[in-house]
């Protein structure tokens, strides 16, 4: 039970904390004095202490007297994530976290004092850098709060109140609507720029949808009629077989690897391993194509021995070239007549494309699609994106919106080719 004593103007409560000290195995207690409190508000102040105490959410006074660079470091080791994400958390925290709030201990962080910060972030960068920020600060805060024994009682981060101050419309990139001739037109100037790989890769990104680092990681045994027969997993091998290639074959490739730096967390400064890892979201998934689209994967695998299907100028990876400056800015931005060893006509700029990545093929793949009528649930499965609720537990993709797939996307080829 908690007691109570006069101190001169002040009362003070002392109560126990339920916990002991582990060197001299004695009991913990902690006290607080107020000028302003009577004997009995004092004795009710203990006995609510002591009642969180019991039910392990109380904070002793020094539970948060631990710097915040502390307790970053000490939370990061404890993430279990992929190594991009660790490094990405390192980099927010020694851009703006740590210069801000490293020496301040955890418990004296205020509600006032990080709206503060976050106004002069808001007046200084991006709306997405801020974003970011904010939802590492308050991730770090909500486990400081959840971590046993607690560091603080309550996050000073308040939660986001949509309805709260003035409506602020969000923005979203300018969507520019992208023809298929300008997806053909890149494609061609892939060919003057890299050759025949160059024209199937483009044409290959602009009829799947993939991503850069899952077209980097493509292997060829994952297209060019190789798989599903060299599919490792037998019952995986099996279903493909009969989907794919029974009554009503259509012609398949998958996407099982993106290429990528991996980081090692400890070595935050190095630039990292190139490695085949899962694709994003762990989004592994089998893609029917068009008939022309597999002839030339067909065609692009007889024309070299590359492990990769889509090798570099040198003939390694195209993870470790400077894809955006000797391979995507020429083909988007066009590029005057070169003569001599290099020899390559002028390429023409594809406006919808100029200056802009090359993540927006990726974009367009979808409204084609769509245009085309199809279901939606096929759109986004071959887009690897993860189906939320309801939709995504009943709702699944057959071999005839697959069918529909190969016979939209060859009709666009087709009528593109024509429009030549």
């Amino acid at each position: 039970m908690p007691w109570t004593e006069r101190r001169g103007n002040s009362i003070r409560v002392r109560w126990d904390t339920y916990r002991t000290n582990p060197k001299t195995g004695r009991k913990i207690f902690d006290e607080k004095s107020r000028s302003d409190w009577t004997e009995d508000e004092a004795y009710e102040y203990g006995l609510d202490r002591e009642s969180e105490a019991r039910n392990g959410k109380y904070v002793a006074r020094s539970d948060g007297r631990i710097l915040f660079k502390e307790w970053a470091s000490l939370w990061l080791k404890a993430q279990d994530l992929d190594p991009t994400s660790i490094q990405h958390y390192r980099k927010l925290l020694r851009a703006r976290l740590l210069p801000q709030w490293g020496e301040t201990h955890v418990n004296e962080i205020s509600t006032l004092a990080y709206q503060a910060w976050m106004q002069q972030m808001k007046r200084t960068y991006s709306e997405n850098y801020v974003k970011s920020m904010r939802i590492l600060f308050s991730m770090l805060m909500d486990d400081a709060v959840s971590h046993r024994p607690p560091l603080i009682q309550v996050s000073p981060v308040p939660k986001e109140n949509a309805r709260r101050g003035r409506y602020v419309r969000p923005k979203r990139e300018k969507k520019v609507e992208v023809p298929t001739e300008d997806l053909h037109q890149l494609a061609e100037n892939a060919r003057a720029v890299w050759g025949f790989t160059g024209y199937v890769f483009q044409m290959t990104k602009a009829y799947t949808g993939m991503r850069l680092g899952e077209m980097f990681g493509l292997r060829r045994e994952y297209m060019g009629g190789n798989w599903p027969d060299s599919e490792e997993d037998e019952e995986l091998r099996e279903y493909a077989l009969d989907r794919y290639c029974g009554k009503d074959p259509m012609p398949v490739m998958r996407v099982q690897w993106q290429h990528k730096y991996v980081k090692d967390p400890d070595q935050p400064e190095e630039k990292g391993v190139p490695t085949l890892a899962p694709p994003k979201y762990g989004s592994v998934r089998s893609l029917v194509i068009p008939p022309f689209l597999a002839s030339l994967h067909e065609q692009l695998l007889a024309s070299h021995t590359s492990e990769w299907a889509f090798p570099g100028m040198d003939g390694g990876p195209l993870l470790t070239t400077d894809f955006n400056t000797y391979y995507w800015k020429p083909v988007r931005d066009g590029a005057d007549e070169r003569t001599g060893r290099y020899a390559r006509p002028k390429l023409p700029a594809v406006e919808s494309f100029r200056r802009k990545r090359i993540h927006l093929i990726r974009h367009a793949h979808g409204p084609h699609l769509e245009e085309d009528g199809v279901p939606d649930i096929a759109i986004e499965e071959r887009l690897g994106h993860v189906i939320q609720g309801v939709r995504g537990v009943y709702r699944t993709v057959t071999p005839k919106m697959e069918q529909k797939v190969v016979d939209v996307l060859q009709a666009r080829f087709e009528a593109a080719e024509r429009a030549k």
